[in-house]
């Protein structure tokens, strides 16, 4: 997921403007009294300055990639386009497969080829494994202090290995199916109700998914006639926040006047990470039997259940407070880990689920098709189960394809050197940002046959997987960065997906058009929200409860 990224050329305009000003630049004639001698000095030193620029911004350095010139003081931070992932691809067709951009003080490194993507995550996976996190994350994670921004080493190594040992592990995963089933059945019955109308796709699954989350962060999930509102508020939250990541950040680009946020960006942040903040802190506060007073209830316990004794965040508090650990959790990484998991895994699965859909309506066959599978395995007289998902060829092929149109982060987190290194023949100097465009290799001509066109068959019979290590197919990323939560995102995705198709057959509203534009950011999204029409497909109304 790429953490900083432009959304227009006049946001940065406007920044830039804000730092150097307006209006042509002049010098004023000597006054009568004013020595010639300071009016050469001052010449000289603009020359000098001006000159000193231009060689550091315009003059290739050394063995560095090749790359467009930029202007002095600001580099190519002007040009940059608003959809980052398909301006990276073109740029790679002049300069090739590794190419190098200067933005201000920061400098980025894109790489669009397997065998390059290989030397970085693979080759030397340590030394990349750093993070160069944009002030509005940090912000946003306490500091970078959860797996995604948090800087490699052990206190890393440790967050990683709660993570995926004990949450996102596939005996956790299959202990809390309970959850994950009441969810869904709980969405089909919502859609049930309102089928001949148009629902917002990406928002209902967006809103399951949330519950899942939440039911095995906390045991909490939204309720009854809340559903619409809060699933609705809260995904704009986590818009907004995505937004304002991948919004062009003076402060980034020049680190020095960051105290001066001249475009608010890390005000507005600190006021939605505060919004979440008491969230956890009341979930917080309730469980150590401490509830502080005030604070809008936005999620509510659940009863006394086996899913509630299993959920994540008793095991959090048990390791705050154990002795037997080298690094022991603060308050503060139980928060940023919460969030974590909140942010990461509702929206990225919603917008899965909503490319696929979408896709399957412009391609109908192929829709016809999966639902086809689906009545073979599971019959239209049963609801589908996460024990059908593994006799889904069919399915887990539009999956893939989906994904390899529309990865959740099209250029990946940035990865970040910790000293200098050559990758194919050329020197990346320490704190570059490194960006895979993962969206670029997944439309490689060259390794894909007709790579723009929507085909499941492709990976029907084929050993390509998301473990990283094809390097052809990188929807997760790979290496020691790669997300860790691909087995959760597989089972929410293959199941809520499997499920929608089972129950329901979809169509666009009268007159509608479909439109498949994506909307580059942190997280890849439809640029216009999926709206379509359910009717349901099974052969007793009761399946529907």
């Amino acid at each position: 997921m790429a953490l900083i990224t432009p959304q227009s050329n006049t946001s940065v305009f406007h920044a830039l403007s804000a730092l150097f000003g307006r209006g042509n630049m002049s010098v004023s004639p000597p006054k009568d009294d004013e020595p010639l001698s300071l009016l050469f000095l001052t010449l000289s030193a603009l020359f000098a300055l001006v000159c000193y620029s231009c060689i550091h911004y315009l003059k290739p350095r050394n063995g560095s990639p090749p790359g467009p010139l930029g202007l002095p003081f600001v580099g190519y931070l002007p040009f940059l386009e608003l959809e980052l992932h398909t301006y990276f691809a073109r740029l790679a067709r002049t300069y090739g497969p590794i190419l190098k951009l200067t933005l201000g003080r920061k400098v980025w490194i894109v790489i669009s080829s397997p065998s390059t993507a290989r030397e970085v995550l693979k080759d030397h996976d340590l030394t990349f494994a750093n993070r160069n996190v944009p002030i509005a994350a940090r912000e946003m994670t306490y500091g970078g202090s959860e797996i995604v921004t948090a800087s490699y080493g052990p206190k890393w190594r440790m967050l990683r290995k709660i993570c995926v040992l004990k949450m996102l592990s596939r005996t956790t995963l299959d202990s809390v199916y309970g959850l994950r089933r009441r969810e869904v059945r709980e969405s089909i019955q919502y859609l049930y109700k309102r089928c001949g109308s148009p629902v917002n796709v990406g928002e209902d699954m967006f809103l399951a998914a949330y519950n899942v989350i939440t039911s095995m962060l906390w045991a909490g999930t939204v309720k009854g006639d809340e559903r619409d509102r809060l699933g609705a508020e809260f995904k704009n939250a986590v818009g907004e926040f995505t937004e304002l990541v991948g919004r062009p950040n003076i402060s980034d680009f020049y680190p020095g006047l960051a105290w001066f946020d001249l475009q608010g960006i890390q005000k507005r942040v600190k006021v939605l990470a505060g919004q979440f903040d008491r969230i956890f802190e009341a979930i917080l506060s309730q469980r150590l039997g401490n509830e502080k007073e005030g604070g809008r209830a936005t999620v509510e316990e659940g009863k006394q259940s086996p899913e509630k004794e299993k959920d994540f965040l008793k095991f959090l508090l048990e390791l705050k407070d154990g002795e037997d650990g080298k690094t022991p959790l603060t308050l503060i990484e139980i928060k940023a880990l919460l969030m974590n998991m909140v942010l990461n895994g509702t929206e990225t699965s919603s917008n899965t689920i909503e490319f696929i859909m979408a896709e399957m309506l412009n391609k109908p066959d192929t829709m016809r098709k999966a639902q086809q599978e689906l009545d073979k395995v599971v019959g239209k007289d049963n609801v589908v189960e996460e024990s059908h998902i593994s006799m889904l060829p069919y399915v887990h092929a539009v999956v893939k394809e989906s994904l390899r149109l529309h990865p959740p982060a099209p250029v990946l987190v940035p990865h970040c050197p910790s000293e200098d290194t050559l990758i194919s023949g050329f020197r990346i100097q320490k704190g570059s940002m490194v960006y895979i465009n993962v969206w670029a290799i997944h439309r490689d001509p060259t390794i894909w046959e007709n790579p723009d066109v929507f085909d499941p068959e492709r990976f029907m019979n084929s050993n390509v997987d998301y473990s990283g290590n094809h390097f052809n197919y990188l929807p997760f990323g790979s290496g020691r960065r790669m997300c860790a939560g691909i087995a959760m995102a597989e089972r929410m995705v293959m199941y809520s997906l499997a499920t929608l198709l089972h129950s329901f057959d979809w169509e666009l509203p009268k007159g509608e058009k479909l439109d498949l534009s994506e909307q580059f950011g942190i997280v890849m999204k439809k640029k216009v929200p999926l709206i379509a029409i359910p009717t349901p497909r099974l052969s007793d109304p009761a399946l529907y409860k």
